[in-house]
């Protein structure tokens, strides 16, 4: 079960997530990765939380890998 990631509070640092990076914003194509950095410091964000990924990539969260 995925989560979206427009909510600031949903995502950590060490969650698996699924991101747009900047250049893929109009493809729609999705990274996947783990946290390392919250950028967007506002509760919520309509096109998902800006996140920095342990290999330094930047992108907007679109899911929150949900691990049993």
């Amino acid at each position: 079960m995925a989560n979206n990631g427009t909510i600031r509070s949903h995502i950590h640092p060490g969650m698996e997530v699924d991101i747009v990076l900047k250049k893929d914003q109009r493809t729609g194509t999705l990274t996947r990765g783990v946290v390392k950095d919250i950028l967007t410091n506002s509760a919520t964000h309509p096109h998902g939380i800006k996140v920095r990924l342990v290999d330094g990539q930047v992108g907007r969260v679109q899911t929150v890998i949900e691990r049993d």
